[in-house]
């Protein structure tokens, strides 16, 4: 949309307002119409969207479960670990919490003893 003046990006706006159906219109109105972008660019499909090694949330759930032994995990466990793999490449707060309580746990319980350490201490 940046071909068009500030002025005919507006009135593409209202024309596109004025053919909808009187009650997304109310709906619309009611979310702000300043804050409506008809135009803006779509998402990447959820699929296709990758995080900072440019993996998608397939290939790190794929990745993480092949490394896993198929005996330890059930379909509850498989369907966390994807909830949290998407909430993370998503940067969900509450996913971002989970990961972070998860981290500060397992270091926890290196510190202490109950597990060993990644470098062979303890």
């Amino acid at each position: 949309m940046d071909k068009f003046s500030p002025e005919e990006i507006e009135q593409r706006k209202r024309a596109v307002f004025e053919a909808m159906s009187p009650r997304r219109q109310k709906h619309l109105l009611k979310r702000g119409y300043e804050k409506w972008d008809p135009f803006q660019e779509p998402k990447d499909p959820i699929d296709i969207r990758t995080e900072r090694t440019k993996r998608t949330s397939q290939m790190l759930v794929r990745e993480f479960l092949q490394a896993c032994p198929m005996e330890e995990y059930s379909n509850d466990y498989g369907r966390g670990v994807f909830e949290l793999c998407l909430g993370i490449i998503n940067d969900d707060e509450k996913a971002r919490g989970m990961f972070e309580f998860a981290c500060w746990y397992r270091d926890l319980l290196v510190r202490e003893g109950h597990l060993p350490s990644e470098d062979g201490d303890a």
